[in-house]
C-alpha cells in the first residue's frame, strides 16, 4: 500500500474530523483525481512536439495521456477546430497517491528559487490549481534527451466543499505552502 494513502487512513482523517468535528468519518474530504495538462502549442506548426510531449507525460505520470484538440478555430494562432494541441492525463486511486508523493517529495524541492506554492490557487470547491514551469523537475524525465522546455497545469480534485478543509487536507498531505 502507498505511503500517502496509509498517512491518510490512519492520520490524515482522525485530524480532519477532530478539527472540522464532523459526525462521520466518511465526511472528511478526501482526493477525488489529479488532472495533469500539457498544453502544446507549437503541435500547430510542428507535429512531432505533440508525440514528445505524450511521451513525456507518459514517463511521467506511468499512464498514456489523451491528445486534446482546439475546440474553436483561432486565426491568429493559425488554429483550426479539431487540430492536436495538447494532452492530458487523470489519475485516480494508487497511481494518484504514487504521483502526489513524487511531487511533494521529489519534484517540488527541484524546483528553482522554490518558496512554497501558492495559497491563492484554490478554485472556491475545495480543488487546487498548480502550475509548473517545466518537466525537468521529474526524475524520469532526461535532461539530455529534452528539447523544448514545457510548463503543465495539476489540478488535484478533493472532495471537500470548502477551501478551508482542502487546504487543511493538502497542507496534511506535506503540501508546502507558502508562509
Amino acid at each position: 500500500m502507498n505511503r500517502l494513502k496509509e498517512k491518510y487512513q490512519n492520520e490524515i482523517t482522525p485530524a480532519l474530523v477532530k478539527k472540522f468535528s464532523y459526525k462521520s468519518v466518511m465526511q472528511a474530504p478526501k482526493l477525488d483525481k489529479i488532472v495533469i495538462n500539457m498544453g502544446v502549442g507549437d503541435a500547430v506548426s510542428n507535429s512531432k512536439s505533440l508525440d514528445v510531449a505524450v511521451e513525456e507525460l507518459t514517463q511521467i505520470t506511468g499512464q498514456k495521456p489523451v491528445v486534446t484538440k482546439a475546440k474553436k478555430s483561432i486565426a491568429g494562432f493559425r488554429l483550426r477546430e479539431g487540430m492536436p494541441i495538447g494532452a492530458k492525463v487523470t489519475l485516480r486511486g494508487e497511481r494518484m497517491y504514487q504521483f502526489l508523493d513524487k511531487l511533494i517529495a521529489v519534484s517540488l524541492p527541484r524546483v528553482r528559487d522554490f518558496r512554497g506554492v501558492s495559497k491563492k490557487s484554490f478554485d472556491g470547491r475545495g480543488n487546487y490549481t498548480l502550475g509548473v514551469k517545466e518537466q525537468l523537475i521529474f526524475p524520469e524525465i532526461d535532461y539530455d534527451k529534452v528539447n523544448k522546455v514545457r510548463g503543465m497545469d495539476i489540478v488535484i480534485v478533493t472532495t471537500a466543499n470548502t477551501d478551508e478543509e482542502a487546504r487543511e487536507l493538502l497542507t496534511q498531505f506535506g503540501m508546502p505552502f507558502q508562509k
